[in-house]
Parts: C-alpha cells; sequence; structure tokens
C-alpha cells in the first residue's frame, strides 16, 4: 500500500504470473474459492463455472476450465445442499453448501475460518454475491426496516465477507503456508470479488430504487478502496452485471419488463451462465493485473 508519508506506492511489490500461455492462467485447480448468496442464479452459475474441470469439446479433446475446490453460502435456499452434491459428483472438485447469515461478523468470519480448515487449509477467491433488492417503489414511502435490512445485506455482508477472507489472504502470503502449518502451493494473490450492479452506474427508470442503487454504488467504490489496501496479498475487483433472469428480479411486472428490455441494446435480458466468464476471469491469474476496477456486463443498457 502507499507511505503514508509520500503517498508513493512500493516499487515491484506484485509479480506477474509464471505462465506465458494464456489458457493454463484460467485454472483454479487445487485451489479453494467461496461463493457466497449461491443457492441459485448468479452465485449458482459462478460455482458451477469454478468447479468445473472438464467439458468434452469433442471425441477426443477435454478441455480444462477451472477444477477449483468449492463452498457455496446460501441464506434460506436449502436447494443449496442438492446443487453443492450436484457440482461435486459432476466436476469431481470438492463442494459443501453452508448456512451463513452475511449481516453478522460472529457468523460470517466462524464460517470463513471453518470453511478454511474442511478445504486443504487454504483460501484463494471469495465472490461476495450475496444481495436482496428493494421492492417497496419511491423511498419517500417505502419501509425504514426494509431500507435497513437492503443497506446491512448490501453493504454490511459484503464488508464483513472481505474482511474474513482477506485476514486468511495477508496471513497466506506472508507465512507461505496453509493454516495448518503446510506449505502453500501455488498461491499467488487473494481475489476478492463483489457482485455490484449497474445500478450503481446509473438510476433505473422506470423502477424507483434509490437504497438497492446507493447499496450497489457503494459496493462498487468499496472494491476500489479495499483493492489499495490490500496491495500485496489480494486484489479487489466488482462486476456490475444489468438485468439478469433470477429470482431477484422476478418481482418486476411483465408491463415494466417490457419497457426495460427496450432501453437494452441487445433487446433482452442477460442469462446467469453469461456471467460466468467474466467471474472467472477475475477469480484466476488471468487477471493478475486487474486491480481495483468494476466490469460492467449489462447488454449495453449503460452505453446510451
Amino acid at each position: 500500500m502507499a507511505d503514508i508519508n509520500t503517498g508513493a506506492f512500493k516499487h515491484d511489490s506484485t509479480e506477474p504470473p509464471k505462465s506465458n500461455l494464456v489458457l493454463p492462467l484460467f485454472s483454479l485447480k487445487g485451489r479453494t474459492a467461496i461463493v457466497s448468496g449461491a443457492g441459485a442464479g448468479i452465485g449458482l452459475a459462478i460455482a458451477h463455472a469454478f468447479g468445473t474441470n472438464k467439458r468434452p469439446l469433442s471425441k477426443t479433446y477435454d478441455f480444462a476450465e477451472a477444477g477449483a475446490n468449492v463452498a457455496i453460502w446460501y441464506n434460506s435456499n436449502k436447494k443449496a445442499l442438492d446443487e453443492a452434491a450436484n457440482i461435486e459428483k459432476t466436476y469431481g472438485v470438492k463442494c459443501k453448501a453452508y448456512q451463513v447469515n452475511v449481516t453478522t461478523w460472529e457468523t460470517v468470519q466462524p464460517a470463513v475460518d471453518e470453511i478454511v480448515k474442511d478445504f486443504n487449509g487454504r483460501l484463494d477467491v471469495f465472490v461476495a454475491n450475496s444481495g436482496i433488492a428493494w421492492e417497496e417503489g419511491p423511498f419517500i414511502d417505502g419501509p425504514l426496516e426494509t431500507m435497513q435490512k437492503v443497506l446491512k445485506v448490501n453493504i454490511e455482508g459484503t464488508l464483513f465477507c472481505a474482511r474474513a477472507a482477506a485476514l486468511h489472504w495477508r496471513r497466506q502470503k506472508k507465512e507461505g503456508t496453509t493454516v495448518d502449518g503446510q506449505p502453500l502451493e501455488n498461491f499467488t494473490y487473494g481475489s476478492f470479488i463483489a457482485t455490484s450492479s449497474m445500478s450503481g452506474h446509473i438510476v433505473n427508470i422506470p423502477q424507483q430504487q434509490t437504497v438497492y442503487n446507493l447499496s450497489k454504488a457503494a459496493i462498487t467504490h468499496a472494491c476500489r478502496s479495499l483493492a489499495i489496501e490490500w496491495v500485496g496479498f489480494a486484489r479487489a475487483n466488482s462486476v456490475s452485471p444489468g438485468y439478469i433472469k433470477t429470482e431477484i428480479s422476478s418481482f418486476i411486472a411483465p408491463e415494466t419488463k417490457n419497457i426495460i428490455k427496450g432501453k437494452i441494446p441487445m433487446g433482452r435480458e442477460g442469462e446467469p451462465e453469461e456471467l460466468k466468464g467474466v467471474y472467472l476471469y477475475l477469480a484466476s491469474d488471468a487477471s493478475s493485473y486487474t486491480n481495483g476496477t468494476d466490469i460492467i456486463v449489462d447488454g449495453g443498457y449503460t452505453v446510451p
């Protein structure tokens, strides 16, 4: 991080990856990832992307996509238990579901510590994907209790996850060992990825969702700030999806969705699977020089 007296960053405090080939940079083999809010939708798609270790492209060639061991977090959607078992069976990696309330430090930190012990004593990637929508219309008429809940889940939950993960990344970089003292192999830097939203960049029309918009703008800027604080042991970035076909937007009326589609140059909502690539990029060594950035994936909504 920057010197407090001069404001200058230390020279050569990070290193580039050792491979000159591009495809191996995307491998997460042997690494551990945690994905919150992964019972369905975007989070589940990310877990599949990280866990996939074989995808037959032809009869003679298999491409190693990622191969991480993945812990998926859920709040109330117990389908996550079956989804974790399916990922483990399908891809041959370790995958386990944990019920975690992200709104308190007292629940987040022990959960991260438990997973690190369960998953080879290490942590490489954390995707803070938990979030809830504002469905109450104009802020002036909405319940303050709902405002507090949205801010608590979206902002505080993300920060708690970031802090718990970074404590392990700082120790791993300093000591070079797993939590049980074994040599830590193939660890470069921790990667923290928060799911923000294009709503942190623009004001949605005709929806009125001030509270949600400000929560996502806060997440994006928090990742920029953490990227500076964590230089040397972890990177922090965010992804800002546009309208994606998930449960979080199921409350939007069909007539409103028709208006929304008319504002998307590509003319449709995205599918969760269309976000896999950007999360895999940010999780892997392919993004080793990408830090403190936000990637918008919105079908062009924010372009005009």
